[in-house]
């Protein structure tokens, strides 16, 4: 069993990203990261198409999360990593997913979170940011 990094993991560390997703993300980790984040188990229920059951099934089993639920997990928590280091602040990182954006089609943000793609364009949309290019 290989050691659990602790929060927060960086972009740069792909092959302990994938070692991370191929073992599961620890049930204590994800509670770390959504704390962290301030996310409860109905959000992350309809990121990862999970049941807050189920949810809540791993948390008693003491399991690692799938691979493909490690793999959404991470990928937000390097988006909230990300946005944090854009913005500076995470309140006003956190403002600005909770606040409908023109640039992402009138959607806020925290609404995109649930899949991959959507993941990919509020990456894209804080790079703009971080780069001075608006809309």
């Amino acid at each position: 069993m290989s050691k659990v990094k602790k929060y927060p993991i960086g972009d740069d560390d792909a092959f302990d990203l994938a070692n991370m997703v191929r073992e599961g993300v620890p049930y204590p980790y994800f509670t770390r990261l959504s704390t962290q984040i301030n996310f409860g188990f109905e959000e992350w229920s309809s990121y990862l198409h999970l049941s807050e059951r189920t949810i809540q099934r791993y948390k008693k089993e003491k399991k690692s999360f799938d691979p493909i639920y490690s793999e959404k997990i991470l990928q937000i928590e390097l988006l909230y990593k990300k946005g944090i280091d854009v913005f500076g602040v995470a309140d006003n990182f956190y403002t600005w997913m909770d606040t409908k954006s023109i640039a992402l089609g009138g959607v806020k943000p925290k609404d995109m979170l649930d899949t991959s793609f959507g993941i990919t364009l509020i990456y894209d949309e804080l790079g703009r940011i971080e780069h001075g290019v608006f809309a």
